[in-house]
């Protein structure tokens, strides 16, 4: 089993969005995904149409989750292997979140190890996966170092715009701090992610990008595209909603070279 945390500490970068829509490609290529959303605000649970079976009045309220989450395995000691579900696609799974979540990193202050809490959690982790795929809040925060502290790789997406860079350094940094706990930590790769053909800019923090993390970025490019952006409100990974977009297109073409490069 290999353990991916998809991080970038920049909102708005396509983090979910290519959590969710290359774990579902992985799956339809046979590969058995695990994906753990890390992030309060459950997008990636959104994603999969796993909060859509829930009323929102219900799933939408801090203290009275209908449902185990991540919190519960965090802070509650819960087995993970009692809190994943299968998603409608075949060989994908799920950690939901939910908005308990965003007052864990509080409660988590003061627990013994508590950068440690996911990795232990893994570690005990009853069912045999291909990969494990983290989808991290906007922050560098505690569940963040928890990712980082549990996997083996980072995977970082990059939007194709004028701020793509900032931060960076900042995100590169805190890995070198975290592998002082994990020295199994390593760098798996940039995605460029949201890249509009029309403009200058784009090709140009493309080239940026790809002289400054050379051999790390994978060649294939994700596209800025609409229906990438309706297919998580239907509940639905691209690959189902609109298997013909270039989103799609894209994200089958990214899960064969991730195969390609960690199986």
């Amino acid at each position: 089993m290999q353990t991916f945390v998809i991080a970038n500490q920049k909102g708005g970068v396509g983090k979910t969005t290519t959590t969710v829509n290359l774990g579902a490609n992985l799956a339809f290529k046979g590969k058995k995904t695990l994906l753990i959303d890390l992030d309060p605000q459950a997008n990636l649970s959104s994603g999969v149409g796993f909060t859509q079976k829930y009323p929102r009045d219900q799933w939408n309220k801090v203290d009275q989750a209908p449902y185990k989450s991540i919190y519960d395995v965090l802070i509650e000691k819960a087995p993970i292997s009692s809190v994943f579900v299968a998603t409608d696609v075949d060989n994908l799974y799920l950690v939901p979140s939910h908005l308990s979540l965003a007052g864990a990193e509080i409660e988590m202050v003061n627990i013994l190890a508590r950068e440690n809490l996911l990795k232990k959690a893994l570690n005990e982790l009853t069912e045999d996966f291909d990969y494990v795929l983290i989808d991290c809040p906007p922050s560098l925060g505690l569940l963040t170092i928890n990712a980082l502290t549990a996997a083996d790789k980072l995977i970082v997406p990059i939007q194709c715009e004028y701020y793509a860079l900032e931060g960076l350094g900042q995100l590169l940094q805190t890995v070198e701090l975290i592998k002082g706990i994990n020295q199994n930590l390593t760098i798996g790769g940039v995605v460029l992610t949201m890249f509009d053909k029309r403009t200058r800019l784009a090709e140009q923090v493309v080239n940026d990008v790809q002289s400054h993390f050379d051999d790390i970025v994978f060649k294939t490019i994700i596209p800025r595209n609409v229906r990438l952006s309706e297919a998580p409100s239907h509940g639905q990974v691209i690959e189902v909603y609109d298997p013909n977009s270039t989103g799609a297109i894209a994200y089958r073409k990214l899960a064969k070279e991730f195969i390609n490069k960690f199986n």
